[in-house]
């Protein structure tokens, strides 16, 4: 019988492999001294089911050659993965909308008053958005600066900064459109204005952040663990949703970058779910969740 009718052959079943207590946690100290995320807290099964598709995928038997793998790879390009398979990345257009409102009746009309300065010389505005994901935050910031403030929207000196560990969910947020699923939070008014209904590839509809959105944002990969690479000073930070990943000791020294970072008079957002209770900080509490530097 001739070979081009023999039977394509059968690749062999993949089996996930085990992951050891002792594996577990030699990864779980790696990422936590690399990114600040904690993994101690009962995150076995999730580590494991995160990570066995890569293993498979590169042919693997077991997550100790993995991770030999990782802390070998001197492009770095695999802890990148590794990384961004272990870091959780959930957003959506004004989420907590309790900050977007402080935003347009506090924030602004504050920065406004202390920063424009005799002679018509308007202020200039800098946003951290620290933990941006796939860029509904910093979109939805821009969104609320741009409708509040005509001086920003007229050309003002406005730009945010958007960081994320995540390569992946920053490419999404670079291309900047979201399916009608993702944007059914945003006011009626705001997704006319500021975002464009197109065709999708695949059917359907998506919606694409208009250009003059788009070019206030500068989205770039940071690890909040790093040495910062920009010195600032930023006017208001937002690092919601993260904190909850970290153990006291690392909230305690992120904290005070950021408070080194603001400007006097500055803001800083964290999540609902979080709190700086019990931490010793150089802070304001303003409102829940909501932060300020002192003035000088």
């Amino acid at each position: 019988m001739s070979d081009r009718f023999q039977p394509a052959p059968v690749a062999a079943p993949f089996h996930q492999p085990e992951l050891t207590d002792a594996e577990y946690q030699t990864i779980a100290a790696f990422v936590h001294k690399a990114s600040g995320i904690n993994l101690m807290d009962g995150k076995k099964e999730l580590v494991r089911a995160r990570l066995a598709k890569r293993i498979g995928q590169l042919q693997m038997k077991n997550f100790k050659s993995y991770f030999q793998y990782v802390m070998t790879d001197s492009s770095g390009d695999e802890l990148v993965f590794l990384l961004d398979a272990l870091a959780t990345n959930l957003t959506s257009f004004w989420r907590e909308p309790q900050h977007f409102e402080f935003m347009a009746k506090t924030f602004i009309p504050d920065l406004e008053a202390r920063r424009r300065k005799p002679g018509g010389v308007g202020p200039r505005m800098r946003i951290w958005s620290a933990a941006c994901s796939s860029g509904e935050e910093p979109y939805t910031i821009a969104m609320v600066v741009l409708e509040k403030s005509p001086y920003f929207a007229n050309g003002g000196d406005f730009r945010i900064l958007a960081t994320d560990l995540s390569t992946k969910v920053l490419n999404v947020a670079k291309r900047g459109q979201y399916g009608p699923e993702s944007v059914k939070n945003i006011p009626p008014a705001s997704l006319h204005a500021f975002m464009a209904k197109t065709q999708s590839e695949k059917g359907g509809h998506i919606y694409a952040i208009r250009p003059e959105v788009r070019r206030i944002i500068s989205f770039r990969r940071f690890n909040l663990m790093d040495a910062m690479p920009f010195k600032g000073p930023m006017d208001l930070i937002f690092c919601r949703n993260v904190m909850i990943y970290f153990d006291r000791e690392t909230i305690s020294r992120l904290i005070d970058r950021f408070h080194g970072l603001l400007e006097p008079g500055g803001y800083l957002f964290i999540g609902h779910s979080e709190s700086l209770s019990g931490l010793e900080h150089k802070f304001q509490y303003v409102a829940p969740c909501v932060y300020r530097k002192t003035q000088r």
